[in-house]
């Protein structure tokens, strides 16, 4: 459907006596709003309604932990492009005219953007600027090393950068609810949400899910669902809404720019004595999962390395800067730039090889995080750096004439050869599954099997991580069905939980393998009666039902013989327990790693840089798709790449300056690499639904540092900014 263009994304649907909606943003970072008069807009031909704070009949405010974020700015403005108003009209034109139309009296504040001015300014909301402080504590605070390294590191603004910006469609119904179409990834927490702003009950909220144009993390962010369905309910129409490129950059959430002041100490032969760490996540204007995202990053501040002594201070504050929250590998990535850069600054004082270095101190099954929780899941860290570390080098340009060689900046690149410079770095990443700190993490499915055809239910949200294939995958396996549909999504179905963080995978496929293991049961049950034996002496493969002895041998078909099994099950893993006022906890219920070698040609006298290779090896638990595994791996080390040498949402004096694919720059095919997919270590973990891990986020995570390492071994320079700016890598090596 996607190939021939017929797949419905929201921006593609239409419903009669439809109108068009557009939202009002503000052109300050920080303003008190004085007064709005919408009677310009209203009174304009085809507008059909304009809605502000004061028609907000439920919450004023949402949030997904804390309820901090305004439907519409009432009082304060507190970042660039935060909603004010919106406006319902006959053409979409026409209602971006009166959404212009609206004026807005503000009286400008001088904005907080340095988040380490947050601490002392004037409060930006009622409940304070410090959104949480997390002190970790672990072992003896009077530990020292031999040798110490220090670092200050900066990480940049991400943006999820959807190629599909948000879109819309909310439908009044009869009995006074309204039904939002969007490509929502959580649609019963955007339905509860929605429902509670609208002042309904749930249950005259429906969200149904259209396809989802691209998600890493942004499309969890409700904030245009709830004034299309405010416009819907207000003029008792369809209402439709598609983001412009700009809004699409103004309206979500982003990855954390973070602070971070590391303090490593060793002992002579370089195995790590203790870390100290500092970290400062800037969270923007509001709270969203600043909090979970801060967690991940003190709990991960050291590293997939065995660390005796380990504190650690984290904080996470509100700005007048653009609000961040959940994107792919939030927190663990920020601290994986950090902290390997520590490591090769600790290498390179040591004499040691970056790799042997890493290798001295790698995590084991066994271990302890600095959280105090015991590594309970395979942790093959050593393993996996020992593959990509001995996996051969590419040629260089000068072993291989034949070949294409690209310079540092594109094959019309300005850079002359001879300024060309090779470097090869490591990174080692870690990453928690699922929710942490004691989040209720269930799915629920439901498989029904009729006329020899398996249809899933089930309300997990297929993002591009390949949940609809892999359930296809698991009631093949265990029904002995060929043809299997998995239903469309919605609210009418039981919750499956957000699609991030490697849920469905686990969570959501082990409902679904539970649900049809239960109808193979009743399946098989009539005919283990029939025969005198127990169901687990029959197979189930190719269609086929036969027993241990050969005895009996007949098709699925013949033995539904025209009835309709189903079942429904849950899945809900061992509980997480949250962090304490020491950081201590089993906070987390597993975890994944992966190594990467990178390999760079860096011009040292223009600063450009053009990643050459990228050597993988993962620990992803049990391969379940080959071919989805690849592809999952090879687009987070693209997103990372974007991380570590394009991607940066600016800002000046909190506006964002070009939020557009001009100014903000996205890795192209030009720009990916060649990955080499050394090894992916299948050592199941126990307590997962197939044993499987989640294979996405990781490789984000660990993209970044390796590139960094990588021109740092190429300049000899102290690349500690991401994402690497030019003249962080003008440099001859040392």
């Amino acid at each position: 459907a996607k190939a021939l263009g017929v797949f419905p994304y929201a921006a593609d649907l239409w419903a009669e006596g439809l109108l068009w909606a557009a939202v009002l943003r503000s052109p300050h970072p920080h303003a008190r709003i004085v007064s709005i008069d919408t009677s310009a807009a209203a009174a304009m031909q085809g507008v059909r309604a304009v809605v502000t704070h004061a028609d907000v009949p439920g919450d004023a405010a949402h949030g997904r932990r804390v309820a901090d974020r305004p439907v519409f700015a009432s009082d304060l403005v507190r970042h660039h492009g935060e909603p004010i108003a919106a406006v319902a009209a006959d053409h979409p034109d026409t209602a971006r005219l009166a959404a212009a139309a609206i004026a807005v009296e503000y009286e400008v504040l001088e904005p907080v953007t340095d988040p380490e001015k947050a601490f002392a300014a004037e409060p930006l909301h009622p409940d304070g600027n410090l959104i949480r402080h997390i002190p970790l504590r672990f072992g003896d605070p009077e530990a020292a090393g031999e040798v110490i390294v220090e670092g200050l590191y900066r990480i940049g603004r991400q943006d999820p950068a959807p190629i599909g910006a948000e879109a819309g469609l909310a439908v009044p119904r009869p009995d006074g609810g309204v039904e939002i179409y969007t490509a929502s990834t959580d649609p019963h927490a955007d339905r509860d949400l929605a429902a509670a702003c609208f002042g309904l009950e749930p249950e005259r909220v429906k969200v149904v899910v259209t396809g989802v144009p691209g998600a890493m993390g942004e499309r969890e962010d409700p904030g245009m669902q709830l004034p299309l369905g405010l416009l819907a309910l207000r003029t008792g129409h369809p209402v439709k809404l598609t983001a412009t490129r700009e809004e699409s950059f103004l309206g979500h959430a982003h990855r954390h720019p973070t602070l971070l002041r590391y303090r490593h100490h060793a002992d002579a032969e370089g195995k790590l004595v203790k870390v100290e760490a500092q970290i400062l996540l800037d969270s923007g204007a509001y709270a969203d999962s600043s909090a979970d995202s801060l967690a991940a990053a003190v709990a991960f501040a050291c590293g997939p390395y065995v660390v005796p002594h380990a504190f650690v201070e984290g904080w996470a504050v509100r700005t007048n800067n653009p609000p961040s929250g959940h994107v792919r590998g939030e927190g663990a990535m920020q601290v994986c730039a950090a902290y390997e850069g520590q490591m090769d600054k600790l290498a390179a004082k040591l004499g040691l090889d970056p790799a042997e270095l890493r290798l001295r101190n790698a995590l084991a099954t066994g271990d302890l995080l600095p959280t105090g929780q015991t590594v309970t899941c395979p942790a093959p860290v050593a393993e996996l750096l020992r593959a990509v570390r001995d996996f051969p080098l590419p040629a260089l340009p000068k072993d291989d004439p034949e070949g294409d060689w690209l310079l540092p900046g594109g094959p019309e690149g300005a850079g002359e050869p001879g300024a060309v410079r090779r470097g090869v770095g490591y990174g080692v990443g870690m990453v928690h599954m699922l929710g942490a700190e004691g989040a209720d993490e269930v799915s629920t499915a439901t498989v029904k099997i009729h006329n020899n055809v398996a249809t899933v239910i089930c309300a997990a949200v297929e993002t591009g991580q390949g949940f609809s294939t892999l359930a296809r995958q698991i009631v093949q396996e265990v029904l002995g069905v060929e043809e299997v549909h998995v239903a469309p999504v919605d609210t009418d179905q039981p919750s499956a939980g957000p699609a991030a963080r490697g849920r469905h995978t686990w969570v959501s496929g082990g409902a679904v393998e539970r649900a049809a293991r239960m109808v193979r049961t009743q399946l098989l049950q009539p005919l283990a009666h029939k025969f005198g034996m127990s169901t687990e002496l029959l197979t189930i493969a190719d269609g086929k039902i036969t027993s241990y002895d050969g005895v009996l041998s007949t098709t699925v078909a013949e033995a539904l013989d025209g009835k309709e099994l189903w079942a429904t099950a849950q899945c809900r893993p061992h509980p997480t327990e949250p962090l304490d006022d020491t950081g201590q906890g089993d906070a987390f219920v597993g975890l994944a790693f992966c190594a990467i070698r990178a390999v760079v040609d860096v011009d040292i006298e223009l600063g450009s840089v053009r990643v050459v290779e990228m050597a993988v090896a993962q620990d992803v638990g049990r391969v379940l798709n080959p071919r989805q595994a690849t592809a999952r791996i090879e687009a987070g080390i693209t997103q990372g790449i974007g991380a570590a040498l394009t991607e940066n949402l600016r800002t000046s004096g909190g506006l964002v300056r070009r939020p557009d694919f001009t100014g903000y720059t996205l890795p192209t095919s030009l720009d990916a690499p060649t990955v080499r997919i050394v090894k992916l270590v299948e050592e199941r973990d126990v307590v997962a639904p197939f044993g499987a891990k989640a294979i996405s986020a990781v490789p984000v995570v660990t993209t970044p540092a390796a590139v960094a390492a990588a021109v740092r071994a190429a300049t000899g320079r102290p690349v500690n900014r991401l994402p690497i700016r030019p003249q962080s890598a003008v440099g001859a090596p040392a």
